[in-house]
């Protein structure tokens, strides 16, 4: 499936053309009535039945969804209807692109931190792009997170994508950010021919605004496909658990061994405070980790 759009989806279809030589074609599908409430998303592998031509005015089924090998989600939170839904992004990526620009606007570590424990929860690498680099140097953003071995690479724009190119051959990535960092001009460097739209940060709220209204599923020139997905304000924790949470802060997990019997992780007994005390970790990581923790409880993320 590479791109769903009110109803529509379209598919990469390979088939056997002559001399038995593989062919590949868009063919646009509708989702059968069998499948229900099922949902379908950019990544999925599907079986499709009916016109396969892909000639206009054409339409096959979905029939069927295959398993899947990873599912990126994130949930509904403080900035939307607080309803907590999770709301699925794409399928089958290994590996989770988080792009962040250096400055203009300026990063969102707290942003970065949802993300990451997202690919966590997924079971997928993470990698961090971060971009304009011409306007404000990475040292202090690389170091935020040098501890979690989180693997970087740094772009500027008309810059050298060879070091990218290498994470990206050959993988499933999906790409994620919020608006104005850069992720589109990005996506058509990387695909001559996508292109994607590209906005432009606002001067008085430091914010982009979204042009890309759908993910969709693009293939790079030296193998590797990227999903490109719209531009997010916010990506909810609440589908993930209290320790998945924990899990994707290796530095401070030691540390819980002597919290009390259902720790929350937010409450004085907590014993990560003595950990970090004794410099162990960070307090920088714990202060995260607790964001991360009072915003699955619904309390409001802070800008």
């Amino acid at each position: 499936m590479v791109a769903v759009d009110r109803g529509r989806y379209t598919c990469l279809v390979e088939t056997a053309g002559r001399k038995k030589k593989r062919e590949r074609q868009l063919v646009t599908a509708m989702k059968a009535r069998e499948l229900g409430r099922k949902g379908i998303v950019v990544g999925d592998r599907v079986a499709i039945v009916g016109d396969v031509t892909g000639q206009a005015d054409t339409l096959a089924r979905v029939v069927r969804v295959e398993p899947r090998t990873s599912m990126l989600r994130r949930s509904a939170d403080d900035t939307e209807d607080t309803d907590g839904i999770e709301r699925p992004i794409v399928a089958n990526a290994d590996q989770l692109v988080i792009v962040t620009a250096l400055a203009d606007p300026p990063p969102r570590p707290r942003m970065i931190d949802r993300i990451l424990v997202a690919a966590f929860d997924a079971e997928i690498d993470s990698l961090l792009c971060l971009t304009k680099s011409d306007l404000a140097p990475p040292a202090e953003l690389v170091a935020l997170y040098e501890p979690l071995g989180v693997p970087f690479v740094v772009v500027q724009k008309g810059g050298e994508l060879e070091e990218l190119r290498e994470h990206l051959a050959g993988r499933i990535s999906v790409l994620v950010g919020h608006s104005g960092v850069g992720k589109s001009t990005l996506v058509n460097a990387l695909v001559p021919d996508a292109n994607r739209a590209v906005s432009h940060v606002n001067a008085v709220t430091g914010r982009g605004r979204h042009t890309s209204s759908s993910a969709v599923a693009l293939e790079l020139p030296e193998g590797g496909w990227i999903i490109d997905t719209p531009g997010v304000r916010s990506f909810g924790l609440a589908h993930v658990s209290v320790e998945t949470v924990l899990a994707s802060f290796p530095d401070l997990v030691e540390g819980t061994v002597d919290c009390p019997k259902g720790c929350n992780h937010l409450d004085e007994d907590c014993a990560l405070d003595a950990w970090v005390a004794a410099g162990h970790a960070d307090p920088a990581r714990l202060a995260s980790l607790r964001r991360l923790l009072s915003i699955r409880e619904g309390s409001p993320e802070p800008e």
